[in-house]
């Protein structure tokens, strides 16, 4: 794109630079998703086992050419390009596929299932981890040196220590076996479907507490170290100790100049936790007996379903693309040098 004097950068200029980075990262995101989809494919069918194992190992009666009756109803017996190529027409149609499981259900029905679940649990843990890391992020830097940014330290070090799994088993044994507060496992009572519409959300609430703490604990402790770095590197910029010599307002100066430019990096980390949405609930899932889409994922490995297993990575490098895209937007949004593009593109 062509050169303009910041003395001519107008809402048109403006809007036309905004447009011309979409439409060239859209360019790039098809492409790397195609090829994404090209190496997850190739690598599954690297796996020992097939789908047709389970149908066939397991069962003596079952010869050589039920097996291969098996492979050419599923396509197996085709060289891996030609499989590519046919699952690559399906999507284009966004057509997923069957499970080669024993429900033979659309593979994108099974996702639809169970993808409220992870997404609402972990956009759930994101909005508390902000809300938190943010304010002890800050709190950290502005107080450097002193009680709270040593209180915050250390806290910030038991959360990168205590793996997620464990944590989980401490809070299943005490809330829910010692104290019997909160239940251990499963999505809804046996009662639930007697319960009222609050009764039914209490519920839900009751068996989601722990997951989504835990989720937000993990992600806590690193989103506020890492704010309290962006805001210490803001805090020594020139433009700040204007703001202080001029006398204005500590929360103006913190929450006004400092803050917005120090969300950057939080960005950056916000738009690659996305893909965790999927991959990060696998062991929270399979521990709590959550029908997400992580144990969906785990269970379709093991079984080598092979539609099943690309419909998660694809779902999963949208995600990521997504992700990055959305933290593009979001640069735009916290710094206005971002949108003018500096002079290029």
């Amino acid at each position: 794109m062509e050169h303009v004097p910041a003395s001519a950068i107008t809402p048109s200029v403006i809007l036309r630079r905004v447009l011309y980075r979409i439409c060239k990262k859209l360019g790039m995101t098809i492409m790397i998703l195609f090829g994404i989809t090209v190496i997850s494919f190739w690598v599954i069918h690297l796996a020992p086992g097939s789908p047709t194992d389970l149908q066939t190992t397991l069962n003596p009666q079952v010869g050589a050419a039920a097996r291969a009756r098996l492979e050419r109803l599923y396509g197996l017996d085709q060289p891996v390009h030609v499989q590519y190529y046919r699952w690559v027409k399906r999507i284009v149609q966004f057509d997923f596929g069957k499970s080669m499981s024993g429900d033979n259900r659309p593979v994108w029905d099974k996702i639809k299932e169970r993808m409220p679940l992870t997404i609402g649990m972990n956009v759930a843990a994101l909005v508390l981890t902000l809300l938190f890391a943010i304010p002890i992020g800050v709190g950290a830097a502005y107080y450097q040196g002193q009680w709270f940014d040593k209180a915050s330290t250390v806290f910030v070090f038991i959360g990168f220590a205590m793996p997620g799994f464990w944590l989980a088993l401490l809070l299943m044994l005490y809330f829910g076996i010692y104290l019997q507060w909160l239940p251990i496992s499963g999505l809804t009572s046996l009662d639930y479907d007697n319960l009222s519409f609050w009764g039914k959300l209490g519920d839900l609430a009751q068996h989601l507490v722990m997951p989504v703490f835990i989720y937000t604990f993990g992600s806590l402790a690193g989103m506020s170290r890492f704010m309290r770095s962006s805001m210490l590197e803001v805090l020594r910029q020139d433009f700040i100790l204007t703001a202080k010599a001029k006398g204005l307002p500590l929360r103006t100066v913190i929450y006004k100049h400092a803050l917005r430019n120090a969300l950057l990096p939080v960005i950056t980390i916000l738009g690659l936790s996305i893909p965790s949405l999927i991959g990060g609930s696998v062991i929270i899932e399979s521990i709590f007996a959550l029908p997400g889409l992580g144990q969906l994922f785990y269970t379709s490995v093991l079984a080598r379903d092979y539609p099943m297993i690309m419909g998660n990575l694809v779902l999963g490098a949208v995600l990521t693309l997504a992700g990055n895209m959305l933290a593009d937007l979001c640069y735009g949004l916290a710094d206005p040098r971002i949108r003018t593009g500096g002079g290029s593109a």
